[in-house]
C-alpha cells in the first residue's frame, strides 16, 4: 500500500506546487509495531517558487491542503521540509 501512498503523495504535491525538488519518502520502517496499521509514516521534502516569501507555517499548510484526503487515508505522520528556490 504505501508505494501507491507514496506515488499519490509525489502526484498531488507536482499538480498543486510544481515543485523544482521533489523528495517522497516512506519512513514506515521506522515504525513497525506501532498503532494505526494500514496508515504509513512519510517524508516530504519539498523546494518550489510557491513557498517564496511564505511562512513555515504557511508552507506547511500548502503542503497539507495538496494532500487533503489522504492524511485521513494513508497517511499516519508526515514530515515536513518545505523551502523556496535559494534557501
Amino acid at each position: 500500500m504505501s508505494t501507491a501512498v507514496v506515488e499519490q503523495i509525489r502526484e498531488r504535491l507536482q499538480q498543486a506546487l510544481d515543485p523544482s525538488v521533489l523528495e517522497v519518502l516512506d519512513e514506515g520502517y521506522k515504525h513497525a509495531g506501532h498503532a494505526n496499521e494500514g496508515k504509513g509514516h512519510f517524508h516530504v521534502r519539498v523546494v518550489s517558487a510557491a513557498f517564496a516569501g511564505q511562512l513555515s507555517i504557511k508552507r506547511h499548510r500548502l503542503v497539507y491542503a495538496a494532500l487533503q484526503g489522504l492524511m485521513d487515508n494513508g497517511i499516519h505522520a508526515l514530515s515536513i521540509d518545505a523551502k523556496a528556490p535559494g534557501e
